[in-house]
């Protein structure tokens, strides 16, 4: 179950939201009184209420609003209580004086916006011997251990107990609070309107990540990138598990560069099956490995692992994305013992990171003649001897082609002015292809267009990589038609 967090500051905005949520299926709401601005008319909000309703008043040193007295704090909440609210959130060191009455259950709240103290454990007995109904313990995540800490607190525990990290490296533990035997976890009203650091809205938790339907046995898969905010691999695997029946879940982990080996000791524990790789991790997580695919060796960078036992097994889905998205372009799909159509083309790749890896890669083993441009011209020029390929000068990247390949982040939102490639020099033979995926229409797409060239756009390579991730995951066929679908939803429309 969610519980949706409102704060406003008047009451009939509190009111209005706490009756659209229950048309929404929202089953519990919490009224934070500490955003009213003005006198709090407790009977006027809890009156009608149309779901079971938690009353929690913050003060500014627990990440709240309020700044009046103690004493009128404590007030507001024991008339809460004796008005029947279902639920009256209570910081641990006010739980002793506020009586139990009714049929109200306290919930004793513990905040640390700093850190996931060491002690945790001694923390939460402390909170459960204070006549909690729940426990709720929310601390900032600094690294993503503290999720798991926190998720494992929780499970073990013989209260019913809420754990939650903060920030985005917390977002995991928000997610899989059902799996690990939370009572319900909280969201906020409306994404932009966050009332805690990391909170997602009840759109996002329901929608996006299914909330509902996580349970004890659902398996675990995400992306491991930092940042990971931006990425939407969740929307468009977590709507293709809805549609096959999959019960699974698609987490965002955020993991720092420095504690990614931490990160996949920890993975059994929080029952990850399987992983997107993305930058900075494509080649750092091969050291992690157990066994690779011929084109993990070729490549040299991961986006794809598996956890099967204690194998941990990585893959490469950009390289065949890619190909199959270039040779789509030029003519269609290539049989086995057929010649690519890439064979002998002029490639001009720009960029020299893990995306151009894979395509290196892949044009190599097509036959293609390959130049590459790089602002890193060492990165450039390795990626150009191990893959048989002209390194040149970024500055002189305009250099005749029938293929042009963006892997660099450049036209990616939110700088969606820029091209990496100047349209004076664009042909009505060309094929260009942008691997920026947000925006769908780049602005070197769009040039692209208006030059007569041919074009391949970033969804169609991140479909195609994310459609034999699926498989890799669960042994079935994604529906590619849905995956495109969510993504163009989840970016917007596009414009030309």
């Amino acid at each position: 179950m969610i519980c949706v967090s409102i704060g406003r500051s008047r009451h009939k905005h509190m009111l209005a939201e706490h009756a659209h949520l229950v048309e929404q299926g929202a089953e519990l709401v919490e009224l934070r009184l500490d955003y009213i601005s003005s006198r709090v008319n407790i009977q006027r909000l809890l009156k009608d209420r149309p779901c079971a309703t938690v009353i929690t008043v913050r003060r500014e040193q627990d990440g709240g609003k309020f700044t009046g007295s103690e004493d009128a704090r404590l007030m507001m909440l024991r008339e809460a209580i004796a008005n029947g609210v279902e639920y009256v959130d209570l910081e641990d060191d006010i739980a002793g004086k506020i009586p139990r009455f009714g049929k109200t259950k306290r919930i004793i709240s513990y905040h640390n916006f700093r850190n996931t103290p060491d002690n945790l454990r001694e923390v939460h007995d402390r909170m459960k011997a204070l006549d909690a109904d729940i426990v709720k313990i929310a601390t900032m995540a600094n690294q993503p251990h503290d999720d798991l800490r926190v998720l494992e607190m929780m499970q073990e525990s013989d209260c019913p107990t809420i754990g939650m990290c903060m920030g985005d490296i917390g977002t995991p533990s928000r997610i899989l609070g059902p799996k690990f035997g939370a009572p319900f976890t909280y969201a906020t009203f409306h994404h932009e309107r966050a009332l805690a650091p990391g909170q997602l809205s009840y759109d996002q938790m329901v929608n996006v990540f299914r909330h509902n339907n996580i349970n004890s046995k659902s398996a675990v898969y995400g992306v491991v990138a930092d940042p990971v905010g931006h990425s939407l691999s969740p929307q468009i695997h977590n709507a293709a598990f809805g549609a096959a029946g999959i019960d699974a879940v698609y987490v965002p982990f955020r993991v720092p560069f420095d504690v990614l080996g931490q990160f996949v000791e920890d993975v059994p524990r929080l029952g990850i099956k399987g992983l997107s790789v993305t930058i900075p991790h494509k080649e750092a997580i091969s050291k992690f490995l157990t066994k690779v695919d011929p084109a993990v060796k070729g490549i040299g960078a991961v986006n794809t692992v598996l956890f099967k036992g204690e194998e941990v097994l990585g893959y490469n889905t950009d390289y065949k994305a890619a190909m199959d998205c270039l040779e789509h372009a030029l003519g269609g799909a290539v049989l086995p013992g057929q010649t690519s159509p890439l064979q002998d083309k002029k490639v001009l790749v720009l960029g020299a990171g893990g995306v151009s890896r894979a395509v290196m890669y892949g044009l190599q083993r097509r036959g293609a003649k390959v130049t590459i441009a790089s602002r890193t011209k060492q990165r450039a020029q390795y990626l150009a001897d191990t893959f048989g390929g002209k390194c040149i000068e970024w500055a002189a990247r305009h250099v005749p082609a029938d293929i042009i390949v963006n892997c660099t982040p450049v036209g990616m939102h939110p700088n969606v002015d820029e091209s990496p490639f100047n349209k004076s020099n664009l042909k009505p033979t060309m094929v260009v292809f942008d691997t920026v995926y947000n925006p769908e229409s780049t602005l070197l797409l769009k040039e692209a267009r208006s030059h007569g060239c041919r074009v391949v756009t970033g969804v169609e390579m991140f479909i195609r990589q994310a459609a034999l991730q699926f498989l890799l995951f669960t042994g079935q066929e994604a529906s590619e038609p849905l995956m495109r679908e969510t993504l163009k939803r989840a970016i917007g429309p596009v414009k030309y």
